[in-house]
């Protein structure tokens, strides 16, 4: 029986994921992947540890669908964008790689941001440079680590990394080349963006560019020895996991909003011709003559997954001991929270936000009446305003009347109404559990011809969609929120600099 694999790489977990062709998950493994902070802003993960964790959850997940490998037709990888995964001219991992959670080059970015390069930089590769992407990490590298410098060989992203695991071929996807160092009106690679952001000596460092569906390898002998896969397995060249969601989720189109609330605040839009704007990333689409339209900041359920971590640890330890989940555990507190009213607000700011890298997370309007389920209440609104705040400034340029919403919290039906209610428009919600890396398998299918275009999904989604439609008198509550959320916030920008420095260590003389 034939089958599909689509891996998804996230910034905590690597899943193998394998799918019957028509759409319906077999396996799912899983493997958590260390995040190194060593110093404040600098989050790494060892390159080698990222792919024998994948390793070991395909080896998982092939056991676990109870067929034989050489019924999966086909590979591909979907992972976090931005950040730099890179190779010496040997091919081997140069130095751990820097996650898109990474903002070491904050000040690169600031310095950037104040002259005519952000204006240069947006108009030829549609989009300012932030603090993530792979002109400003490498720009620090450049100052910071010129040793290191000088010997990358090839500039890949996370998905690029596993797929040259897979087959041992270097190469990326046009969603992730985009992220930099193309043009947006050609949708190719643009020497002139390498200059304009001082890096010209590396364009033979970027890999080449193949479409997401794209046969570009095989899995290798030793790959098939490791993991239990059919060696000359077919690879295709995958996509950015921004994509990917809104691909798996039904969401991918013109006319509709993507929500994706993982890690970063992910919302999107599909466009047949460029548009520019300091509020959203114009990137290439997976076709060509079409532009992925990305207002993203990296401020969404991290913020939730942090609260459980840290503050509900002990929870969470006796919950899986007895074979349960910390959702169902806590679901009756944040369902009575929202059932109250409730002067708490949450800024969902620990990794990022967008009013720039110094912005910090904070609880306002906290009382000693309130519990663990108000808090929780205003971290799932924060994050659902700070969503808010990116379709607001996408609806400027972009018409659309419903949103698609994929992400954990999207299984949790009060949260999707919530959302509905703040961004006060229909929104879906496709019983997929796996989108991204469903959406990975659609590339992987279409690269073998199991599908016609990777937008080909098999699956009847509007039998496994449903939709939440406002509730006018909680939009017009909400409304008053999200207006003093970004009153706040506002605020707070001039005084997040002065925060931030509470954590400089001062000169010992």
């Amino acid at each position: 029986m034939p089958s599909l694999l689509g891996i998804d790489s996230g910034l905590t977990v690597t899943k193998a994921v394998i799918f019957d062709v028509d759409g319906t998950p077999l396996a799912v493994a899983r493997r958590r992947v260390t995040q190194f902070m060593p110093k404040a802003r600098h989050v790494e993960r060892d390159m080698n540890e990222l792919w024998t964790q994948t390793a070991d959850a395909i080896a998982e997940a092939i056991k676990l669908s109870d067929r034989p490998a050489s019924d999966i037709q086909a590979i591909a990888a979907t992972a976090h964008g931005d950040g730099i995964y890179l190779l010496d001219k040997a091919k081997q991992p140069l130095g751990r790689a820097m996650l898109s959670l990474d903002s070491r080059a904050g000040s690169v970015v600031e310095q950037w941001l104040k002259s005519p390069l952000a204006d240069e930089a947006l108009r030829l590769t549609g989009q300012l440079p932030h603090v993530s992407a792979p002109s400003a990490l490498l720009a620090w590298i450049k100052a910071n680590e010129p040793e290191r410098y000088a010997q990358i060989g090839h500039i890949l992203s996370c998905k690029d990394w596993l797929r040259f695991c897979l087959t041992g071929v270097v190469g990326t996807d046009r969603t992730e080349a985009s992220t930099s160092f193309t043009n947006v009106s050609t949708q190719n690679y643009a020497p002139d963006a390498l200059a304009l952001f001082g890096l010209p000596e590396l364009l033979d460092a970027l890999p080449q560019i193949s479409r997401s569906d794209d046969v570009v390898g095989h899995v290798t002998e030793a790959v098939a020895r490791r993991t239990g896969l059919a060696e000359g397995t077919p690879v295709v060249a995958g996509l950015h996991d921004v994509t990917a969601s809104a691909l798996g989720a039904g969401g991918y189109g013109e006319g509709v909003v993507a929500v994706i609330a993982g890690t970063y605040s992910i919302n999107e839009t599909l466009s047949s011709e460029p548009r520019v704007d300091r509020r959203w990333f114009c990137r290439n689409a997976i076709a060509p003559g079409q532009w992925n339209n990305m207002s993203i900041s990296p401020a969404s359920s991290a913020n939730y997954e942090w609260f459980l971590d840290k503050l509900c640890a002990s929870d969470i330890a006796s919950v899986e001991a007895a074979g349960q989940s910390i959702h169902a555990l806590l679901a009756p507190e944040i369902e009575a929270a929202f059932n109250r009213p409730s002067s708490a607000l949450f800024h969902p700011y620990l990794f990022g936000s967008p009013y720039g890298a110094e912005a910090s997370a904070s609880f306002f309007g906290l009382g000693g009446w309130h519990d663990r389920g108000d808090m929780l209440r205003a971290v799932l609104e924060g994050i659902a305003f700070n969503h808010k705040i990116h379709v607001d400034a996408l609806s400027d340029g972009f018409s659309f009347d419903q949103a698609r919403l994929a992400g954990g919290v999207s299984r949790n039906p009060l949260v999707v109404q919530m959302f509905a209610d703040v961004l006060g428009m229909p929104v879906t919600a496709t019983e997929t559990d796996e989108a991204a890396a469903w959406g990975a398998a659609l590339c992987a299918g279409a690269g073998v011809d199991i599908y016609a275009t990777p937008e080909s999904d098999p699956r009847d989604v509007a039998k496994i969609a449903t939709t939440y439609h406002p509730d006018p008198r909680r939009s017009d509550e909400y409304r008053l929120r999200y207006n003093l959320f970004k009153d706040i916030a506002e605020a707070m920008t001039p005084l997040w600099p002065r925060i931030g420095n509470l954590a400089v260590p001062r000169s010992q003389d």
